[in-house]
Order: structure tokens, then C-alpha cells, then sequence
């Protein structure tokens, strides 16, 4: 492996969703997830993490270290047993070993041998205990630009369960969709952080590819058509603990509706109905960096 990234990175992430149900929401029956004073629309942090661990686990499953923790059906203290074997000791129930050394090993060799505890960090003080680490990397939740419209539609299913119910007629179900919304999400990365867990440049340019490709692993028909649309990065060179305050970047990264949408006051239907930008003067030791290439709209 490369070694862990030596700078601080903040970013603005911008993905869209069209026909699709981004987030459904448990609480309200899988409706799209929405702030309800503002209707905007809402996309967890724990969503966008499954499917950058998704993605990964779908294209690096093979590579060594680059192994998913949290993944469907895990047993996590299986996992955990593979620390202790690996350093020949035997687990006690909820404790490290009192030898800091010793315990310090499990938890780097979780550390080494999983992206996602290496990225967003963990806490593994289960009944076979490896600690706790807390990850570089941190997202915050997606929110709209605009508020969104949560369509509701009836759909039909014309076969049955039992035999017993071939003479009843087609069952109703449900279907939410959002016609249109443009999403926007914080990241940050702490190198502080990074090198505690071992973060390295790889590991940052496999993330790189997880935000511009991780969609194209999670289709689906409840999820409509997903896609990123702008990542634009801010590195911070001349300082561990940043050049520039986080919110004063992301201040300066803009997405506006068209003028000509608002003055008919028509909602958008797609990207090129808003303008993105990065507005104002980089400051002193930040480069900005763009994420995810951009395609010329069709």
C-alpha cells in the first residue's frame, strides 16, 4: 500500500436522481426522505456510505486490504476472531488485552485489512473485542437544492401467492418517486485521522472512483436513474489542520436554477437546469481539485 495522505481535503458533492426514489424512508412508509419545513430532499450519510462500501466490495473484493466490515450478513465478532488469530491470542468476552501493544496490534490489523474501517472508522468493542477507531473521512446528509415532489403511483401485481387466492383480484401495491432533484453532500478528510487508521493515497483515489461510479453498482427500478454530476475538492497544503475553515469553502460553491426557469417558474427536470460554481478567490496553501469528471450534457 501507498502511504497514508499527508493533506487535509474538504469537498462539495453533487449527485441527481431522476424518477427515482433516492432514500426511502422507513418511518413513513419508504417515502422519499424529506426535511418537512422545507420539503427539500434528504439522503443519509449511512446511504452514500453503503454504496461507496458497495461499490468497493463489488471491485475490490479480491484485493488484499480492501476488504467491506460492514456488509450484508456479516458476523462481526467472526471478523474480529480473525485479529486475534492473526496475533495468536485468545478473545476475553467485552475486553482488549491489557497489554496496550497487544490490543493497539488488533486494532491496526482491523485497521489494515478493511477499506471501510480505515475510511469511516468503526467500533468494534463487541463481545470479541478490537476497539474503536474513528475514520478520516465524514459525510454529512445530502440535501436538495430545491424542494422536491414526492409522486405517488398504484401499481398492479397479476399473480398470486397461494392457490388458494387465484380467483381474488390483482393486488395494489405502492410506488414513490421524485421527478427531478439536484442533491448536494459535505465531505471531509482528516489526515490527522488517516494516519492513525492508515488512509492512504490509494485508498483516497479507489474513494475517487467509488463517488464517480458507485451509482452504476446500485441500480434499481425503485431508484430511478442516480448520478453524480459535480465533485469539486478542496486540499489543504500548507497545513495538517487546514488553510481555510471548511464552511468559508463550501460558502463559495454555488448551484443556482437557470434564470429563465425561474422567471417562467418551472421546476427543473434535469442538470443543465442548474448552474454549478465555484465563486470567488481561492485562498492561501488551498488547491481545488474536481472529483468527478464532467460530460457534456446531451
Amino acid at each position: 500500500m501507498s502511504t497514508p495522505i499527508q493533506h487535509r481535503y474538504d469537498f462539495v458533492y453533487f449527485f441527481d436522481v431522476t424518477d427515482g426514489n433516492p432514500n426511502g424512508d422507513p418511518d413513513a412508509g419508504n417515502l422519499p426522505r424529506i426535511d418537512p419545513e422545507t420539503n427539500q430532499g434528504l439522503v443519509t450519510d449511512v446511504c452514500l456510505k453503503r454504496k461507496i462500501r458497495n461499490f468497493v466490495s463489488e471491485t475490490h473484493s479480491e484485493v488484499p486490504g480492501q476488504r467491506i466490515y460492514v456488509r450484508e450478513k456479516a458476523v462481526l465478532n467472526e471478523l474480529h476472531k480473525e485479529a486475534y488469530v492473526a496475533a495468536d491470542l485468545k478473545p476475553e468476552p467485552k475486553k482488549l488485552p491489557k497489554d496496550e501493544a497487544k490490543a493497539k496490534g488488533l486494532t491496526d490489523f482491523m485497521c489494515l485489512n478493511f477499506f471501510d474501517i480505515r475510511t469511516f472508522g468503526a467500533v468494534m468493542s463487541t463481545d470479541v473485542n478490537c476497539g474503536q477507531v474513528r475514520g478520516p473521512l465524514q459525510l454529512t446528509f445530502a440535501r436538495s437544492i430545491d424542494p422536491v415532489v414526492s409522486a405517488e403511483f398504484a401499481i398492479t401485481r397479476c399473480a398470486v401467492t397461494n392457490e388458494k387466492d387465484i380467483d381474488k383480484e390483482r393486488t395494489i401495491g405502492r410506488k414513490f418517486n421524485v421527478p427531478y432533484g439536484l442533491y448536494r453532500c459535505h465531505g471531509f478528510i482528516n489526515c490527522s485521522l488517516a494516519e492513525k487508521t492508515g488512509f492512504t493515497e490509494d485508498d483516497l483515489k479507489l474513494l475517487k472512483e467509488a463517488l464517480n461510479f458507485m451509482f452504476e453498482t446500485d441500480r434499481s427500478a425503485a431508484r430511478g436513474l442516480m448520478a453524480p454530476v459535480r465533485c469539486i475538492a478542496f486540499r489543504h497544503n500548507d497545513c495538517k489542520l487546514g488553510n481555510a475553515r471548511a464552511d468559508e469553502l463550501f460558502a463559495q460553491v454555488t448551484a443556482t436554477l437557470r434564470p429563465e426557469l425561474k422567471a417562467e417558474n418551472r421546476p427543473a427536470r434535469s442538470r443543465s437546469d442548474y448552474e454549478i460554481a465555484f465563486t470567488g478567490n481561492v485562498p492561501a496553501g488551498i488547491s481545488v481539485e474536481e472529483w468527478v469528471p464532467s460530460f457534456p450534457t446531451i
